[in-house]
């Protein structure tokens, strides 16, 4: 088994800045990293209070947008959601995005999700927080309904649909990657994906150090730098 270095905290910090992601992600390409991670909340609470891990003025990109962005910067560096809370996203739009995606940037998306834990983030967004586990299994299944089959039909408690198609379905054809985190069991993660994200190992830091280097600027020395992500090689 091989171990892939992806750099994390893409839409986040000196990230959330146009200019210092595309310099971080060329560096990162540049100094062999296997992928790039952006993460979300939609909102923050204000005032902040646990476990949200962010300041309410803490600036933090949308994740797809970021990563369409990165992959006109790029030419072979993976992408991934890292995560995308799904509870949150109409299904079914999610699934066109990423395909777009996916399409696009030539094959290199990663998709990873998670359930979410901020009870205020659900709160203001009007989606029910007690639900948001079963909720991610459904949404799920109906994405990779939508994406694989020819004639996609899915009925469950949280999504309906049939007699629809939503072309492209990703540029593979079949969900290649999936990625899970967060809080929920690993059950779901066994059941949906192809492995669960961990940060900020030692053993990675020193790659992600040559690579601050690389990239570093003065906002960037004095806003933090991007966090590694451990994957496995798929």
């Amino acid at each position: 088994m091989s171990l892939a270095l992806g750099l994390f905290s893409m839409t986040t910090g000196p990230c959330s800045h146009p200019e210092g992601a595309a310099r971080v992600a060329r560096a990162a390409e540049a100094a062999g990293f296997d992928s790039l991670w952006g993460g979300e909340h939609v909102v923050l609470p204000d005032p902040q209070a646990p476990p949200s891990p962010l300041a309410p003025e803490d600036r933090i990109t949308d994740p797809i947008v970021a990563l369409a962005f990165l992959a006109a910067h790029t030419t072979r560096i993976r992408l991934g959601t890292g995560i995308i809370i799904l509870p949150q996203r109409n299904p079914l739009v999610l699934a066109k995005q990423l395909a777009t995606l996916d399409v696009f940037s030539g094959g290199r998306l990663i998709f990873g999700v998670g359930v979410g834990y901020l009870e205020p983030e659900f709160r203001a967004l009007g989606i029910p927080f007690e639900t948001r586990g079963p909720m991610t299994d459904e949404y799920l299944a109906a994405m990779r309904t939508i994406w694989s089959q020819e004639r996609p039909a899915y009925r469950g408690r949280f999504v309906a649909f049939d007699n629809v198609q939503a072309i492209p379905s990703r540029s593979s054809g079949r969900v290649r990657r999936s990625w899970w985190a967060g809080i929920r069991p690993l059950r779901s993660a066994a059941r949906w994906s192809r492995g669960e994200a961990g940060t900020d190992s030692r053993s990675t830091r020193r790659a992600c150090d040559a690579a601050s280097m690389a990239c570093a600027t003065p906002a960037a020395a004095t806003s933090g730098r991007p966090r590694s992500a451990r994957s496995r090689s798929a």
